[in-house]
């Protein structure tokens, strides 16, 4: 039993550690490739445009030739009314925060997510799915006075590259809204391919329109260099992430996650330090990072105890992923609430998991 035990154990920290990997491996791939100092393409809505395109394809694959995963029962109306919506928002939010990474330091943007409490707790209260509450109103302000000291003490601020990630911050935010009020209220719920098999082709076709305006009249393809090795392996390594957000999901609680993402943040803005000498990091962005990070601690800490208030269901939280990810869906479409695991780099995720699930996972900060 206690073999059983370590072995799962050992199981879920290896699992942990390939998604902090990915996550901050992704966003380093991404950085390197967009910058004009290294591999220089400089094209944002292409690359994301790269991502979508293979996610797509690669989950057209596993359902309708493989034939791993089932499709939902999905109708014009859902896909008009929801799923259009959503993937409007959720390409505009990784185009914008590609678009970040030409203007502003890896180590800074990871300062500015910690405005995503803030912004999905807004999107929320605007919404309808939450609640204006004085005590997470205090640790918003906490944490929006933080990203201000830090934003004081860049060295390299640039209102540009600020101004895409913050409007990529709040997109983010409408997307897991409007993913909660809309797919819920229909009673639909999709897993990671499905969810890509359906919102990555849309959001494809989004960005085609800023593309074909913004990009697409400078692409000189004499200058620019495309390597398809390059691009294949960082699509497939933003892939990889979704499957590894999942597999964490699966086999950890919210504190765990939540811990895991704050870990992986201070990983990444010093391996950013590191791989791109430019960055350059203060004492005052430390200090404004460090206020911010306290706020989104203690807003942890308060949803979580709202879940802990909350009777528990028969099954314990990996027992129901397990269970619905095994399970068909059904002819009418109808499963659990679904849950969002926020990883702004990789694309779309959606696990089959109870509305419980959700409140101790969607408002994780990651990336």
């Amino acid at each position: 039993m206690a073999k059983m035990i370590n072995k799962s154990l050992v199981l879920t920290y290896i699992y942990l550690l390939i998604y902090i990997i990915l996550s901050s491996g992704v966003i380093l791939y991404n950085k390197w490739v967009l910058s004009p100092k290294y591999f220089n393409f400089p094209l944002p809505i292409t690359l994301t445009m790269i991502h979508m395109g293979f996610s797509g394809f690669v989950a057209f694959l596993l359902i309708r030739v493989f034939k791993v995963v089932s499709p939902v029962k999905m109708t014009f109306e859902i896909y008009v009314t929801c799923v259009v919506p959503i993937s409007a928002f959720f390409a505009s939010s990784l185009w914008f925060g590609n678009t970040a990474y030409l203007h502003i330091s890896v180590a800074f943007i990871q300062m500015l997510k910690a405005l995503m409490p803030v912004a999905t707790f807004l999107m929320a209260v605007v919404c309808g799915t939450d609640k204006a509450r004085c005590d997470v109103f205090m640790n918003m302000v906490l944490v929006s006075v933080g990203v201000v000291v830090s934003s004081y003490g860049e060295i390299n601020f640039n209102v540009i590259g600020t101004v895409y990630q913050v409007m990529g911050i709040f997109a983010e935010a409408l997307r897991l809204v409007l993913t909660q009020v809309l797919l819920q209220k229909k009673g639909l719920t999709l897993n990671p391919v499905t969810s890509l098999y359906y919102i990555a082709p849309c959001s494809f076709v989004f960005l085609s329109l800023p593309w074909y305006v913004l990009e697409k009249p400078n692409i000189d393809v004499t200058q620019i260099q495309f390597n398809f090795w390059i691009f294949f392996s960082n699509a497939l390594c933003a892939l990889a992430l979704n499957f590894s957000i999942f597999l964490v999901i699966g086999r950890t609680g919210a504190v765990t996650i939540r811990v895991a993402g704050v870990l992986k943040d201070w990983i990444l803005i010093a391996l950013s330090t590191v791989i791109f000498p430019e960055s350059t990091i203060t004492g005052l962005n430390i200090t404004g990072y460090a206020i911010a990070l306290c706020g989104v601690v203690m807003y942890n800490y308060i949803k979580i105890k709202d879940v802990k208030a909350i009777p528990p269901s028969t099954d314990s939280l990996p027992d129901r992923i397990t269970k619905d990810w095994k399970e068909k869906n059904s002819s009418d479409g109808g499963s659990p609430r679904g849950l969002e695991l926020n990883d702004e780099e990789a694309p779309l995720i959606t696990s089959r998991l109870s509305h419980i699930g959700r409140t101790q996972l969607g408002t994780h900060t990651a990336v």
